[in-house]
């Protein structure tokens, strides 16, 4: 399997101008239990908001395939709401899943899916789906099955990102379940000058996105970052590479990007400061690296 070069972004001459101010999608949903998520959902669009609505489209027909497709993966035992410790898969599901797509589709050439796809590393359809998405890690388990299958999906042209854990034991469990799928590779710090940081928008520093209620809060008291053990003020973006040095997971670490993009809607001054500024552009960036490398 390799990435699909065809899904190339029209990323000339874009700029964060070209991002609305945040605006309310029609036709809120319904509270989203954040423990809730059943067993048998395989898709974003089957889960109420959790937020502001979210956005609907419709790609041509005879290219429902030929799209990118933001994938979540469902993981812990229970394969509920949440993972063996905590750390919840499904959270800012749908929200986060679809607005990203929608800004994608509106901010570049690129065709995203309208329904987003949520599945489990031992599905037979993740072949299909090279860009994969792991939120609050910091207590996921890979069972031995889904070490062999990940460590193939990666290998063979696949993209993890990893995203929303904060802490130092949040940080020691992911790099302990990483060196399982990869025993003889390490996550290294990508510096600001990587193509990464540049190849849509260009990023200057690694900014903190944190969760909604803190970032409005943030005005007022400065802080950005989660109380957690360790340092959870310093943001890291770490990757593991291949042998030819393609980039193979990225994990954005003391930092809540799901929240930027799943929240947009609800506070000005988040979706300005946090949605807009960090979050997006991360996001859009991480997605077209993946996709063209």
């Amino acid at each position: 399997m390799t990435r699909a070069r065809r899904w190339l972004l029209g990323c000339a001459g874009l700029g964060l101008a070209g991002l609305l101010l945040a605006q309310r999608f029609p036709g809120r949903g319904g509270f989203w239990s954040e423990g809730g998520a059943r067993a048998d959902v395989r898709t974003a669009r089957e889960v109420p908001s959790h937020s502001t609505g979210t956005p609907v489209w419709e790609n041509p027909r005879g290219f429902e395939t030929d799209v990118f497709t933001f994938t979540r993966v469902r993981y812990g035992s229970s394969r509920s709401g949440y993972g063996r410790r905590g750390g919840g898969w499904a959270t800012d599901l749908p929200d986060s899943d679809l607005n990203l797509s929608y800004r994608l589709q509106q901010m570049t050439s690129l065709k995203c899916s309208p329904d987003g796809r949520i599945l489990e590393l031992t599905d037979p359809d993740l072949a299909s789906h090279p860009w994969i998405y792991v939120v609050e890690p910091g207590a996921l388990r890979f069972t031995d099955e889904e070490v062999v299958i990940l460590r193939k999906f990666l290998l063979n042209g696949g993209f993890l990102m990893f995203d929303d854990f904060w802490g130092q034991s949040a940080w020691d469990n992911v790099e302990r379940e990483m060196r399982r799928v990869f025993p003889e590779r390490a996550f290294a710090e990508l510096p600001l000058d990587h193509p990464i940081y540049s190849c849509v928008f260009q990023i200057k520093a690694k900014g903190q996105v944190p969760n909604v209620r803190t970032g409005e809060e943030s005005q007022y008291t400065g802080i950005t970052w989660e109380q957690h053990d360790g340092d959870s003020r310093t943001v890291h973006h770490r990757a593991i590479h291949d042998d030819k040095g393609r980039m193979m997971v990225f994990a954005a670490h003391n930092t809540d990007n799901g929240d930027g993009w799943e929240r947009e809607g609800e506070y000005e001054y988040y979706f300005k400061n946090f949605s807009e500024r960090v979050a997006y552009p991360l996001g859009i960036n991480v997605v077209f690296y993946a996709m063209t490398h």
